[in-house]
């Protein structure tokens, strides 16, 4: 039977979802985040879902292009690039200033529409493997594993939210000394099987976060340790935490800013350099891999502009010898089921990947994808193999509707000024 993939509606939904009181060197997480999901739908009632951010510029954004797909094919992939090029961006808006909820430099209107892209892409990918019968990983080639690893996300955490703000409880506590962050780590390994373990940083001095990683490396001996600072050292501090982690750290996750600097300290040591800063566009690669700047590039399909090219970065890697693993933000279920699908499908994927999804107690999906020994299975069934709770849904888009505005866009350093009226965003480097 031949199938009418011609999109016919495109349906956008804002959501704020509850996150936990997660440091940064930039603040604090706010107790809800905002996201969006898109769904695609066919002419034949087919409906594909994606993930991406949810901030009023990727609203503003998505709107827009959401118009401009209706009557083109699911199937036009390729074509999602060329649509959204059409689309005026409000450039006042986005060049120039910090993306403090990724915590990966300035944003562009480039980066912006890459952002806005990877969403619908992952639902056009998951409606057409929904009509064709085949799983997104499929459409992408095929598997190479059966199940993907991923890495516990430690931070340093506050117990709770400061006393006034609205928020949800969590049974994780504080963590805000190496003992903290060594029985956090116990609890990510007894309730999801992780071996793995990443330590946001830069949130104390340096001396403080090299006493965590060195209670991780006895709490858990022989087992992979990251630590990811986003680029709040200097070069010479880079150089001192490096050497003094040197036996133990599978890699260092920018420990500073700009692919000069991170060349510049990867010069000076033999630990591994890792980025989701310096390398975020295909434009950037050249500089950083000739310099010689990293060793392992943190995919993001939510910054690349999707699955597809996700897996060119991976291929760009691979020729140049660079290791590739997976970024993570504050992501629900549906980009998750879409990291597992495309990260199934890479060769060579020798680092556990990030997720931030632990940390997350709201979802929109009728269940929740499970971490088995630290993995996910990849899902076999068509698409991505995951459907919408649709009250689910409507409850945090309920929540974002309720929102006088102030949650809306992700803000670490004004959630952190709750607690500290006087808290301005530190300048880089921080020490």
């Amino acid at each position: 039977m031949t199938r009418d993939l011609t999109i016919t509606e495109v349906r956008l939904t804002p959501i704020l979802v509850a996150d936990p009181p997660l440091l940064n060197t930039q603040g604090v997480h706010q107790p809800y985040t905002p996201r969006l999901i898109v769904e695609v739908v066919t002419a034949d009632g087919v409906t594909g879902v994606g993930e991406t951010y949810g901030d009023g510029t990727y609203l503003e954004l998505a709107q827009p292009f959401a118009r401009k797909l209706v009557g083109r094919q699911v199937s036009d992939l390729n074509g999602l690039f060329t649509v959204v090029n059409e689309v005026a961006v409000e450039r006042a808006r986005v060049e120039g200033q910090v993306d403090v909820g990724g915590l990966r430099g300035v944003q562009t209107a480039d980066k912006l529409r890459l952002s806005v892209v990877s969403g619908f892409e992952v639902a056009c990918l998951d409606a057409l493997g929904k009509a064709l019968g085949l799983p997104v990983h499929a459409l992408l080639g095929g598997k190479v594993r059966d199940a993907v690893e991923y890495s516990a996300y430690l931070f340093y955490k506050w117990a709770g939210h400061p006393e006034g703000v609205a928020g949800e409880k969590d049974d994780w506590g504080a963590a805000l000394d190496p003992a903290g962050v060594v029985a956090q780590a116990r609890t990510f390994t007894e309730r999801y099987g992780f071996t793995s373990f990443k330590l946001k940083g830069g949130v104390f001095p340096p001396e403080q976060e090299i006493a965590a990683v060195r209670a991780l490396a006895e709490a858990f001996p022989g087992h992979p340790l990251r630590l990811d600072p986003n680029g709040a050292w200097s070069v010479t501090t880079s150089l001192k935490v490096a050497e003094a982690l040197a036996d133990v750290l599978e890699y260092l996750e920018d420990p500073t800013l700009g692919t000069a600097a991170m060349a510049e300290v990867a010069a000076g040591t033999s630990v591994p350099l890792a980025t989701n800063m310096c390398v975020t566009t295909f434009a950037e690669i050249p500089e950083a891999f000739m310099a010689g700047a990293v060793r392992v590039v943190l995919s993001d399909h939510h910054y690349w502009g999707g699955l597809r090219n996700t897996r060119e970065l991976a291929a760009i890697c691979r020729t140049f010898g660079v290791g590739v693993s997976m970024h993570s933000n504050t992501h629900l279920g549906i980009s998750l089921a879409a990291m597992t699908q495309v990260a199934s499908t890479i060769p060579g994927l020798h680092h556990a990947c990030d997720s931030h999804y632990p940390w997350q107690s709201e979802d929109v999906l009728t269940e929740r994808l499970a971490f088995e020994g630290g993995c996910v299975k990849v899902s076999d069934a068509p698409g991505l193999g995951v459907e919408l709770d649709r009250g689910a849904l409507g409850v945090l888009h309920r929540r974002w509707l309720d929102d006088d505005g102030s949650l809306r866009e992700r803000d670490d350093a004004g959630a952190m000024r709750v607690a500290e009226p006087g808290w301005v965003a530190p300048s880089m480097p921080r020490w």
